[in-house]
């Protein structure tokens, strides 16, 4: 630890570096790209009809979650979180550890094993639901991009993202907006406008572990959970939000973009601002672009909104690639730290052809199951007689996709 600045950079962007993890690039290239060929001739020939069922598939459970007592307890430890960031040491201070790490990185494999956590633990859902108007449908998932927007600017560009006062300015605009959202439109706008419970519902639609829109948790297939995902308003900027902000943590630590840093004339956060908004602008103009050129050769138009679900598993490959180190290593530290234990971080936890491993699978499963997503959307929405070419497009897209992802880990 080195204070707060250092703790930034170890947050921000994981644990070593990345170029010297022991699988060859060509070879990740290659496998990945046969994974993809493969599954995408597969479904052409032997995926003639759609086979996901979305909100009517799963067998309910008879047992729901304690809901109020989990969200007690979830302020109590945001309390305890605050507390940490306020009156603790600049050296050894857990707070940005718990929010960055546990928390952050920590909700994408409960969300993925648990369904959507966040909604059950969220603690202004405690605040009673006595909307006084009805969520306007036009805002959507719009407020969860914005939100996402900025904590993604705040742990990767802001100067001091580990500093005190930077996390208190957030917490205080988050939660402002939150408790006015949920006073005006109630518990909806927490499904729309709280970003982390976006985030969440997103991650836990691939989970096994669902709920039905009356709110009965559900066993089902994962691929049904993710056909659930009903396209509105902002849903794919908030999913490029995600795959744009990994795409530019990777970027970001590349020796020719930090030379850009040191020498440009607006400043560090001045160009990483740019930076960040320039790599989710990538991405979403490719994915409308390709899914433009997807609507033009199967003949349906507006297809950008209904193929967005095919991009998630993609984000969570990202997330789960990129942070998969810090959170199992410093993950360690948030725990020794927040609870005063005598302990040490065992660095070799994990070994480096552990993390490769579970970079290239994170990325690779998680395009692939993109894939299959998209193709049965397709035999779904577009005519029959062009459902696989109209796929081309969307196959390209995940191409580039994986390309970019493993460039940023490895090369």
């Amino acid at each position: 630890m080195t204070g707060a600045t250092g703790t930034a950079g170890v947050l921000a962007h994981g644990i070593g570096g990345r170029s010297d993890l022991p699988i060859p690039l060509f070879y990740a290239y290659a496998g990945a790209f046969a994974a993809l060929v493969v599954s995408f001739l597969a479904l052409g020939l032997l995926w003639a009809d759609s086979r996901f069922h979305g909100d009517r598939a799963g067998r309910v459970l008879p047992l729901r979650p304690p809901a109020r007592p989990s969200r007690v307890l979830t302020l109590l430890a945001v309390a305890y979180t605050l507390g940490w960031v306020v009156a603790g040491p600049a050296d050894g201070n857990a707070g940005p550890y718990l929010v960055y790490v546990l928390f952050w990185v920590g909700l994408v494999p409960a969300s993925l094993l648990f369904g959507p956590v966040w909604r059950v633990l969220n603690p202004f859902r405690l605040l009673p639901d006595r909307p006084r108007a009805p969520l306007p449908p036009r805002l959507g998932y719009w407020p969860a991009a914005v939100g996402l927007l900025a904590f993604t600017w705040m742990e990767l560009v802001a100067p001091e993202p580990a500093a005190p006062a930077t996390l208190l300015v957030f917490c205080g605009l988050y939660g402002t907006a939150q408790l006015a959202g949920t006073l005006v439109y109630g518990h909806a706008w927490l499904s729309r406008g709280d970003p982390f419970e976006v985030y969440s519902t997103l991650i836990g639609h691939l989970s096994p572990l669902g709920r039905r829109p009356d709110g009965k948790p559900v066993l089902r297939n994962p691929f049904d959970g993710l056909d659930a995902l009903e396209p509105a308003p902002g849903l794919v900027a908030t999913v490029c939000v995600l795959l744009g902000g990994t795409g530019y943590d990777g970027f970001s630590s590349s020796p020719a973009w930090l030379n850009v840093l040191q020498s440009g004339s607006l400043g560090k956060a001045g160009l990483g601002t740019l930076g960040l908004l320039g790599a989710i602008a990538g991405v979403a103009v490719l994915y409308g672009a390709c899914l433009g050129l997807a609507g033009l050769i199967g003949g349906t138009r507006g297809l950008a909104p209904r193929f967005a679900h095919s991009l998630v598993p993609i984000a969570i490959g990202y997330l789960i690639a990129h942070y998969f180190s810090l959170l199992v290593i410093e993950g360690q530290r948030a725990i020794i730290l927040s609870l005063g234990l005598d302990a040490s971080v065992d660095q070799n936890v994990v070994s480096p052809a552990t993390i490769a491993t579970v970079q290239v699978l994170a990325i690779v499963i998680g395009h692939v199951v993109g894939v299959v997503a998209a193709h049965d959307r397709s035999v779904r929405l577009l005519r029959p007689d062009r459902a696989v070419a109209g796929q081309i497009p969307l196959f390209v897209l995940m191409i580039c996709y994986t390309i970019g992802g493993l460039t940023l880990l490895f090369a």
